[in-house]
């Protein structure tokens, strides 16, 4: 994949995200459903910055699964319930922490009212392209 960021457009990469991702083929799409802070019991922390990470954790489980990396990610949506420029700075910190010096994926924040289950505060789904012959069973 190639992460574009174009100079004419500001510096996404203290967000966590890339502005444009162009991925080539032949290639595995996998497309991972939205992941929430819920933990294997499907118990949900109050706290917003526990969800965030349980929901990465989540994240990167079912990338595993799927024979994949984090880096093979290309775009990510997430959504936070009463978003804030507070709940940005802890969404985005955990997108950086998660993806370090590799090239982050585009991504798209909604805020919204609600999600799928009473406490849910945040939500991510994501899009990853994998280049064929680079599975991790």
């Amino acid at each position: 994949m190639k992460f574009i960021n174009p100079t004419s457009l500001y510096d996404p990469r203290p967000n966590g995200y890339s502005h444009v991702v162009v991925a080539e083929a032949p290639a595995r799409i996998i497309y991972i459903a939205g992941q929430g802070g819920e933990n294997a019991d499907g118990e949900l922390s109050a706290d917003f910055k526990t969800q965030v990470e349980q929901a990465l954790r989540n994240l990167q489980t079912a990338l595993d699964a799927a024979g994949a990396r984090h880096t093979h990610v290309g775009k990510v949506t997430a959504l936070i319930v009463d978003h804030s420029e507070a709940r940005l700075a802890i969404f985005s910190a955990a997108l950086r922490a998660m993806w370090g010096d590799e090239p982050a994926p585009a991504c798209t924040l909604i805020p919204v009212p609600r999600l799928a289950l009473d406490g849910m505060l945040f939500e991510i789904e994501a899009t990853a392209v994998q280049p064929m012959g680079d599975e991790i069973y």
